[in-house]
C-alpha cells in the first residue's frame, strides 16, 4: 500500500511517500523459482509505479514497472497486480519506485534465497543483514526536479545519506537515527549491500574489518577480499564480514561517501552507522570508535580496478553463457550536452542553455502512451520509432575537446532486435560538458561485461583483449568517466526493455533508451497479453 508517511530526519520532520508506512519499504523474501504476486495501491497524490530492479521478468514485461514504458503509472486510488516469476536467479536485488524521483523514499530489499536444499557456494554465514544506502533530502524531492526542469539547470543536492533509512552522528540531530551492527565473536555475517540512492556511486567500508566479496547483482562471482567496496545506484553486492575471534574493546565505524566524477556539486558528506561487538563485560562502558579509510571521492582509478575485480564463477554448476559471437554491434555515446532555452526564457545550463542528456546524441522523450502497450497492439504510429541509431550520428574526440556544437536531438526512438539476436554494446563516455561515470541499467536481462578500458574506444586493437571466459553478469555497470565498457547479452525476451542511466538527474535529462525485442516463433518465446488490471493512461 502507497502512503503519505512523517519522517523526521535531520532536525526536520516532513511527509514522505512510503509502501506499508515503513522507511526503507518492507523486504521481500522469496526463493528461485517462485512466483509472486504483489498488489500495489496507490494511496498517495503522485502517480507511481513499481520496479523489479534486476528481476529479468522473463515474458513478463508487464511487471516489470517503468512509467510509460512498460505500463502507464497507477493513479491516486487505483491499483495493479505485478505477477512475475523469479527465474534461474538467486541472491539480492531491490525493488523501487520507477516514475519520477519518488524512488527516494520509496524501495526495499529483495532477497531471493536459493532452491531448498542448495547451499551457497561460499561459507554458510551465521546471520544476513540487507544494508540499503540512500539519499536524503530535507526538501521535498517532487519539487526539485520540477524547478530543475523548469529552470534547465541542476536540481539541488541531497542533504545526507542514509544507511537503512538513518542518517548517523555525522548529521545535526541524528545520533539517535544511527545503524547499529551488532556482532558476536567468531560469527559470520552476510551483508547484502544495495545502493538505493538517487544520484551517487558511494564508496562503502568498515573500520578494521575486511570484506570477501561474493555476489554482485544476484550473481555470485569468484570471492576476493577487499577494506573497500565502490556500489553504483542499482547495484548490489553480498560480502561476508567475519566477527573478529575475541571480542575487543572497541567499536567500529561502518561507512559510506559518494564516489563523484562530474564538475558539478554533489553532497560530499558521511554516513556512517556502528559496528558492536556483544561483549558483556564492557557493556556498560563508552568505547572508543574506529573510522575506516575511504578513498577520494573522485578516485577513478580505484573504480576501474574494483570493477575489474568482479568475475563469474563460470564453473559447471554455475556457468557463464557469454555469447561467442556476435550478430549485431552496437556504439552509443553517454553523456551530458545542451538544449536551446526556450525563447523570451532565462536558463541555468552554459551559455543560457538547457542542460540535457543523451544517448547517440537523442535525448528520450517520455511518451505519453506507455511503448510496451503501442507495440503489442499495433499502435506505435506517434508513439514511438523504430530508428534508434546504432552509432554516434558523427564521429568526434568523445573524451578529448568538445565539439563546437553541443546540442543534443530529442526523440521517442527504440532499437528493434529479432528474438534470440546476440548483441555487442559499447558504452563510451563523453566530455561534450564534462567527462562523468554513468552506471547503466538494462531492464529485461543479464548482460557480461567483456571488457572496459579509459580514453577512447579502439575498434581495432581492444576487443581482441575482451574477456570471454569469466567476465562479471550484471544488469548495471558504470560507464568509466572519461572510458568506455563493452557488455554483450542474448535478446531472448520478447517485450520494451528500458535502459537508462541510474543517476535520476541524468535519467530526468533524457540519458535513457529502449530496446524492442521481437517475439520469436514458439509459443514460449512470445509476449503474453496484458493483464486486465494494468492501469490506463
Amino acid at each position: 500500500m502507497i502512503k503519505l508517511q512523517n519522517v523526521t530526519r535531520l532536525c526536520q520532520t516532513k511527509s514522505i511517500v512510503t509502501v506499508n508506512g515503513q522507511f526503507p519499504g518492507p523486504r521481500i523474501i522469496t526463493r528461485e523459482g517462485d512466483r509472486l504476486l504483489i498488489k500495489v495501491v496507490n494511496h498517495v497524490p503522485n502517480n507511481i509505479t513499481l520496479h523489479w530492479h534486476g528481476v529479468k521478468q522473463l515474458r513478463s514485461g508487464w511487471a516489470d514497472g517503468p512509467a510509460y514504458i512498460t505500463q502507464c503509472p497507477i493513479q491516486t486510488g487505483q491499483s495493479y497486480t505485478y505477477n512475475f516469476t523469479v527465474t534461474g536467479q538467486r541472491g539480492t536485488l531491490f525493488w523501487h519506485a520507477h516514475i519520477s524521483w519518488l524512488r527516494a523514499t520509496v524501495y526495499g530489499p529483495i532477497v531471493i534465497l536459493p532452491k531448498k536444499g542448495v547451499p551457497y557456494p561460499f561459507p554458510q554465514p551465521d546471520k544476513e543483514v540487507p544494508i540499503v544506502f540512500g539519499e536524503w533530502w530535507k526538501a521535498d524531492t517532487e519539487t526539485i526536479i520540477n524547478q530543475a526542469t523548469q529552470t534547465g539547470g541542476a536540481p539541488n543536492i541531497s542533504d545526507a545519506y542514509t544507511i537503512n533509512g538513518l542518517p548517523g552522528p555525522t548529521y545535526n540531530c541524528s545520533a539517535k537515527d544511527t545503524f547499529k551492527l551488532k556482532v558476536k565473536p567468531g560469527k559470520t555475517y552476510l551483508l547484502r549491500l544495495i545502493n538505493a540512492a538517487l544520484n551517487d556511486e558511494l564508496f562503502f567500508g568498515i573500520a578494521n574489518h575486511t570484506l570477501t566479496v561474493v555476489e554482485a547483482d544476484a550473481v555470485y562471482v569468484k570471492p576476493f577480499k577487499t577494506h573497500i567496496v565502490l556500489i553504483t545506484p542499482g547495484q548490489t553486492t553480498n560480502v561476508l564480514l567475519k566477527a573478529k575471534s575475541k571480542a575487543p574493546t572497541t567499536n567500529f565505524i561502518i561507512a559510506a561517501r559518494p564516489y563523484a566524477t562530474g564538475p558539478a556539486a554533489f553532497d560530499n558528506t558521511t554516513t556512517t552507522g556502528i559496528l558492536e561487538y556483544m561483549n558483556p563485560s564492557v557493556s556498560t562502558i563508552k568505547l572508543p570508535l574506529l573510522k575506516p579509510s575511504l578513498p577520494q571521492f573522485n578516485d577513478t582509478a580505484f573504480a576501474m580496478k574494483f570493477s575489474q575485480k568482479i568475475r563469474s564463477l563460470a564453473n559447471s554448476k554455475f556457468p557463464a553463457n557469454i555469447p561467442q559471437t556476435v550478430d549485431r554491434h552496437f556504439f552509443f555515446t553517454v553523456g551530458i550536452g545542451v538544449l536551446p532555452c526556450s525563447r523570451n526564457q532565462t536558463c541555468q545550463g552554459p551559455n543560457n542553455t538547457r542542460l540535457a542528456a543523451a544517448i547517440n546524441n537523442v535525448s528520450f522523450v517520455q511518451p505519453n502512451t506507455a511503448l510496451l502497450q503501442a507495440h503489442f497492439f499495433n499502435q506505435s504510429q506517434g508513439v514511438y520509432t523504430n530508428d534508434f541509431p546504432a552509432n554516434p550520428t558523427f564521429k568526434f574526440n568523445y573524451t578529448g575537446t568538445p565539439p563546437n556544437n553541443t546540442n543534443v536531438k530529442t526523440g521517442t526512438k527504440v532499437a528493434v532486435m529479432a528474438f534470440n539476436t546476440t548483441v555487442e554494446l559499447v558504452m563510451q563516455d563523453t566530455s561534450i560538458v564534462s567527462a562523468e561515470s554513468h552506471p547503466l541499467h538494462l531492464h529485461g536481462f543479464n548482460f557480461f561485461v567483456v571488457g572496459q578500458g579509459f580514453g577512447n574506444f579502439d575498434p581495432n586493437n581492444d576487443p581482441p583483449k575482451f574477456n570471454l571466459v569469466d567476465p562479471a553478469e550484471r544488469n548495471t555497470i558504470g560507464v568509466p568517466s572519461g572510458g568506455w565498457v563493452a557488455i554483450r547479452f542474448r535478446a531472448d525476451n520478447p517485450g520494451v526493455w528500458f535502459m537508462h542511466c541510474h543517476l535520476e538527474v541524468h535519467t530526468s535529462w533524457g540519458l535513457k533508451m529502449a530496446w524492442l525485442v521481437m517475439d520469436g516463433k514458439r509459443r514460449n518465446q512470445k509476449l503474453p497479453p496484458p493483464p486486465s488490471d494494468l492501469p490506463k493512461c
